[in-house]
């Protein structure tokens, strides 16, 4: 039951926070996407750079990784690795990132306890750390919209197996206005628009038409 006297205007912790989650990419690699087949590939790597480029706006840490990107895969999609120039990108020989121990040890450095994961395949290399992960502690977020698997079925199976697990399923733009919040916040306002603004798709373009109609500094 509510208890009225304690209600405040605060809100939940289990929100996202610039300071309380970490983003990791897993596996975002030319071979892995020629084999995607559960959705769109483009509209995947929008997703992925929105995302991307969303933590970036709010300093959030972030841990790049690749499986066998030398020997089979490819490096990390370029439009990815140039949102975070100079960042090291953890390559690993394991389909399951978790059983990485350099993988492991970036995450653990980010020092932060709720994990939004993105990344190809969603039935393997998402699904497999997501679940080791929560197994020992952490909270974990799957941006469904960055991720893919070889079918439609594969994905969404692999998404109702971490649900069941206790994985919450998110979108890039959820994540993205999760951080931000309120409008009011104005030292990440100009960036979260301009990340709208070129990969929001027709949220994008409304945010172009309020700007052009109402003002520079029309909200949402």
């Amino acid at each position: 039951m509510v208890d009225i006297a304690k209600v405040t205007a605060a809100p939940s912790p289990d929100l996202l926070t610039p300071d309380n989650c970490a983003v990791l990419f897993v596996d975002h690699q030319p071979q892995m996407f020629f084999g995607t087949g559960s959705g769109d590939r483009t509209a995947i790597i929008n997703a992925t750079v929105g995302l991307a480029k969303a933590a970036k706006a709010f300093e959030v840490p972030t841990v790049l990784s690749t499986v066998a990107a030398e020997s089979f895969s490819g490096p990390l999609m370029p439009q990815l690795a140039d949102v975070f120039p100079g960042q090291k990108i953890v390559d690993r020989t394991t389909m399951n990132a978790w059983e990485d121990e350099a993988f492991v040890k970036a995450v653990k450095a980010t020092g932060r306890k709720k994990l939004v994961i993105a990344g190809l395949w969603t039935e393997v290399c998402v699904v497999l750390p997501a679940l080791s992960a929560l197994a020992q502690g952490y909270e974990v977020y799957v941006v469904t919209d960055a991720s893919g698997g070889v079918s439609p079925q594969a994905h969404e199976h692999a998404v109702q197996r971490m649900v069941q697990a206790g994985v919450v399923p998110v979108t890039w733009v959820q994540v993205l206005l999760e951080l931000q919040r309120d409008w009011a916040r104005a030292e990440t306002y100009l960036p979260v628009m301009d990340v709208v603004k070129a990969y929001g798709g027709t949220y994008g373009l409304g945010v172009v038409y309020a700007q052009a109609v109402i003002g520079d500094h029309a909200a949402g």
